[in-house]
């Protein structure tokens, strides 16, 4: 019950996110302050995606990105399918594809544009948008998640019912 959020979700948990660059190895760490402590590594050397890493799904995948001009544009594949893109429930195949754009549009916001495509789930691509804020002296906020949390027995029953999912039938 105490798994990663993944994909964009990261971005919606209220405690907090943390870019870090490495511009000598060439990546960057994402650092999100939710759950078992869980963190990203984006790939900006120009590297490919190796062949046996298609046989290691994770939460977040396997992000390679590239600067187009002002723009950090992020490639992720290699999925699991464990987690939920947005929200409660959105679920997706191992055939998931990601594409991130950040844009540091001032020095106290960040532009994050994601589209989302997976043919096997989604009849079309879709995307969201957000806006970063700088928030100087915070720090990522600490969030445990114990074994007995009541909440996830509930999310989970409600999962199991299908009822939940078909819009009501209306009298038009």
């Amino acid at each position: 019950f105490c798994m990663p959020p993944g994909g964009p979700r990261q971005f919606q948990l209220p405690y907090g996110v943390q870019f870090l660059e490495d511009r000598e190895k060439k990546r960057i760490f994402v650092l999100v302050g939710s759950g078992n402590h869980n963190w990203r590594l984006i790939y900006t050397d120009g590297r490919s995606l190796k062949e046996d890493d298609k046989d290691f799904p994770t939460y977040y995948g396997r992000a390679l990105a590239q600067w187009q001009g002002d723009t950090l544009v992020v490639d992720v594949t290699g999925f699991n399918t464990k987690t939920w893109l947005i929200g409660v429930g959105t679920v997706h195949s191992e055939k998931l594809r990601v594409t991130e754009r950040y844009t540091r549009d001032s020095y106290n916001t960040m532009l994050y544009r994601v589209t989302m495509d997976d043919p096997e789930v989604f009849t079309k691509p879709w995307n969201a948008e957000e806006t970063f804020r700088l928030r100087p002296g915070e720090r990522i906020r600490e969030y445990e998640c114990i074994e007995n949390n009541e909440d996830l027995l509930r999310i989970e029953r409600l999962l199991k019912d299908e009822s939940v999912f078909k819009r009501p039938a209306t009298n038009n």
